[in-house]
């Protein structure tokens, strides 16, 4: 048998529309890639960027990029 909203508490119905609102942010927003591995020559890559930056190297956007090409 299903219980109708007519049937339900307004504190019932608070309840519900929160956990239907809690479930739906969880499952739009979790990370897709979580539980994925990433390849040992990506990772390396990264680790080589982190360096890079920690030893005072600059990193700039995509758009910084191509503005700075187009200027030469």
């Amino acid at each position: 048998m299903s219980t109708t909203v007519a049937q339900i508490t307004v504190d019932e119905l608070k309840a519900l529309i929160r956990n239907t609102v809690k479930e739906t942010l969880l499952e739009t927003l979790r990370d897709p890639d979580a539980r994925l591995e990433l390849r040992p020559e990506f990772e390396a890559q990264l680790r080589e960027s982190q360096a890079y930056v920690e030893g005072g190297g600059e990193l700039i956007t995509w758009d910084e990029m191509i503005h700075r090409l187009g200027s030469e």
